[in-house]
Formats: C-alpha cells, sequence, structure tokens
C-alpha cells in the first residue's frame, strides 16, 4: 500500500493536536501495519519518519511541504487542521489568514487529501464560513467531529445562498480503549505518583491545561462550601485534585491565579495542586485517580480532555451549552451538565454524594468507548475516508455523502 502522508503539528510540541496527531497515527499503523506514515510537521516535530519543514516564518511555507510530499508519492495525505497551525503573520503582524493552507492544497489537489478540522464552531464567523466552504472544495473528504457541525451548516450557509458540501464525514474525536484502571489499582497509582495524601479519600478532579477558557476558579471559589455539604450528607471526605500546568504563556496571570485560590484550600486541608505536564501516561493515571472529574470550559468544540475522561470511563461534569463538550456529553449519556455557578453547585454535591449515578455514568461511558469512539473504530472510519478520497480521484466522481436531515 502506498504511504499515508500525515501533515500536522507534532509531539514534542505542547500542543493538544500534536498529542491528538501521535495518538491517530499510532491507531493507523495497528490498522494496516503494512502501510508506511509519514508525518510532516512544524520545524519542532521529532520522531520516526518525521519530517519537521513547517516553517511559519516564511510566507511560502507551504513549498518545501509540497516538495516533499510529491517525494514521498503517498496514496492518501491526511492533514489535521487548526487556524493558528498555518497561519502565516508578516513582520507587520498583517495575518495570511490561512491562504497559505488553501494554496498548498491547490498545489496538492492530484493527491486524494482527507483534512480534520478541530475547530468549526456551531456560529461560524464570516471569515470561517468563507474558509470551510474553500476547504471543503479542495479536498477529498472533509472530516467533522460532530453532527451538530455538519447540519449547522444547512443554517449558516443557506443565509448566503451556499449549497452545503456533501463531502463531509462525522468522526468523532478518537478515545484511547487500553487506559482504564480497575478500582483495586487506583490506591496504588496515587502512591506511585507521589499523591499518598490522597489514599483512602474521595477526591474530584480538576485535570488538564490550566488556560483562562478553562475556568477552574468556578469550582474553587466554591469548593469549601460544597466540601462541607458532601460531608455533611455522606459522613465522608472529599479533596479537590487541581492537577496540570500551564501552556500558553498568555494565560500566566490566570495560572497564578488559580494556583493561588487552590494553595488557600490546601491550607483548610480541602484540595491540593499537582503539577504535571498534561500528555502521556501520566495524564490517564493522575486523572484515574478521581473519583469524577470536573470540566468547567467555556469554548470547546472539541476537547482532548473529555477524549481521556471518556478513555477512563469517568462520570464527569462540564458546561453547557458549549459545542462539543455538550454534544458528547447528550450522546454519551456518560456526563451532568451545568449552565451557572448554582447549578454546578448542586451538581458536584448530587455526583458525590450518589455512588449508584456514579457507576451508571461509568457504564454509558464504556459502551459509548466501545461501540462509537475508540480509536480503534476511528482507524476503520479514516479507512473509509481514504478509501472514498482515493476514488474520486480515481473515477473522477465527487464524494456525495448524505446531508445529517
Amino acid at each position: 500500500m502506498k504511504p499515508v502522508v500525515m501533515i500536522s503539528s507534532w509531539p514534542p510540541r505542547l500542543c493538544g493536536i500534536a498529542t491528538f496527531a501521535e495518538e491517530a497515527v499510532e491507531f493507523i499503523k495497528q490498522e494496516h501495519p503494512e502501510r508506511p506514515v509519514y508525518i510532516i510537521s512544524h520545524t519542532d516535530g521529532e520522531g520516526e519518519n518525521v519530517r519537521p519543514i513547517i516553517d511559519l516564518s516564511s510566507s511560502e511555507w507551504y513549498v518545501p511541504v509540497v516538495n516533499e510530499v510529491k517525494k514521498i508519492d503517498p496514496g492518501i495525505i491526511h492533514i489535521q487542521h487548526e487556524y493558528g497551525l498555518y497561519n502565516y503573520v508578516n513582520l507587520k503582524e498583517t495575518e495570511d489568514k490561512n491562504l497559505g493552507f488553501l494554496t498548498m492544497l491547490d498545489m496538492l489537489k492530484d493527491y486524494p487529501i482527507v483534512v480534520e478540522p478541530h475547530t468549526i464552531h456551531g456560529r461560524m464567523r464570516g471569515v470561517e464560513e468563507e474558509f470551510v466552504k474553500a476547504l471543503a472544495s479542495k479536498c477529498s473528504v472533509l472530516l467533522f467531529k460532530c453532527h451538530y457541525q455538519k447540519w449547522r451548516l444547512g443554517w449558516t450557509f443557506a443565509n448566503k445562498r451556499w449549497d452545503v458540501p456533501r463531502n463531509i464525514m462525522i468522526v468523532p474525536h478518537g478515545a484511547r480503549p487500553d487506559r482504564r484502571y480497575a478500582i483495586d489499582e487506583v490506591e496504588n497509582l496515587k502512591h506511585e505518583l507521589g499523591l499518598s495524601d490522597f489514599v483512602g479519600t474521595h477526591i474530584v478532579g480538576l485535570v488538564g491545561w490550566i488556560q483562562f477558557n478553562k475556568r477552574w476558579d468556578i469550582l474553587t471559589s466554591m469548593w469549601e462550601e460544597i466540601a462541607g455539604v458532601i460531608e455533611k450528607e455522606t459522613g465522608k471526605e472529599w479533596d479537590l485534585l487541581a492537577a496540570g500546568s500551564i501552556r500558553d504563556p498568555n494565560d500566566k496571570p490566570h495560572y497564578e491565579k488559580y494556583k493561588k485560590e487552590v494553595e488557600l484550600l490546601k491550607q483548610k486541608g480541602l484540595a491540593h495542586y499537582f503539577e504535571f505536564i498534561p500528555r502521556g501516561e501520566i495524564y490517564y493515571k493522575v486523572m484515574a485517580i478521581c473519583d469524577f472529574i470536573v470540566l468547567p470550559s467555556l469554548d470547546e468544540t472539541q476537547s482532548g480532555t473529555l477524549a481521556r475522561i471518556i478513555a477512563l470511563n469517568k462520570p464527569f461534569i462540564t458546561t453547557a451549552p458549549m459545542e462539543g463538550l455538550t454534544a458528547q456529553t447528550l450522546e454519551s449519556g456518560g456526563g451532568l451538565l451545568f449552565t451557572n455557578k448554582v447549578m454546578l453547585r448542586e451538581e458536584v454535591i448530587r455526583m458525590a454524594c450518589d455512588e449508584k449515578l456514579r457507576m451508571e455514568l461509568g457504564d454509558k461511558l464504556r459502551l459509548y468507548l466501545d461501540e462509537v469512539v475508540s480509536w480503534k473504530i476511528i482507524a476503520k472510519l479514516y479507512d473509509e475516508a481514504y478509501n472514498m478520497a482515493i476514488e474520486e480521484k480515481n473515477t473522477g466522481k465527487k464524494v456525495q455523502i448524505p446531508l445529517e436531515f
């Protein structure tokens, strides 16, 4: 089989899409061990078969990429897209608004191309609408993460009298099927992580990258009162574990604010802060020791943090209405939703006081993982997309995928 070329950010870059692409490639290789996979990444990418040549200091960064693709001569090109990954900014701080990315697609038009965008808002800005319309016309298959992202186009595009593209396929955010821990493993994990103080304690987790849009302070500001109610109702002490690190220097004020709030709670014996880089196996281990996770995000079209929550079958509480977070919560049935602080308070208390509820939500996430979002299933969906894209190039017939409604 001719190679797959994956164009994406790539580790060791601290980037959610880099981690996503790394896991995707792992399972693409498992599905077809005989098919080589090459990665074309930004200049900070490293690893086997990685070509770190995307240099956004040049307005024509895509030219070396096109040349490398032609040298490899793949059977399929699979691209992970996020606006910031390919946005050239000149010395006057003028952006090209992903024009270089679209030019790259034009230069690669003879190849079957599958593009997987990671930000497709339900209600787009004008520039996003223009980009998605152009993107759909320049690739064989366009992969959206959630169904609402596709059917909402029927509304946003109708305002401009555009037809909804027929080459959009729904492929959910993959989740690992091999990171579940048994209940009797949890206490040993606490010792392994150096969190022995938590042995025998119930834990609510705030886990992941610390940044403004994750808004840990929504929970930390109420936790002292919540913990008191839970202890009164159950007779058991619950602790708050805030675990993660900063990724974007612009988030430093929020990082310091959130840490300070947790430290004040720690002085009262109510919370702990654990610094770690949220990627790799340790990410799963930190989440595994929590009884449930709170994900109070203010902007998520899809979430790597939620993918890990699902991988561990951890019941969770998250914000609504919030794009992909709400969609996957409803589809999986494995979490609770809140729309304001009062509701968050009530749901955290409810989750902590009801072990049966936690078990039921965990079971629903297990089924959702096994039947819908396991990377093993996603790799097969990628195969379908690849075959459609290849057939389009072989026959000249455009891909036609049914509309949602």
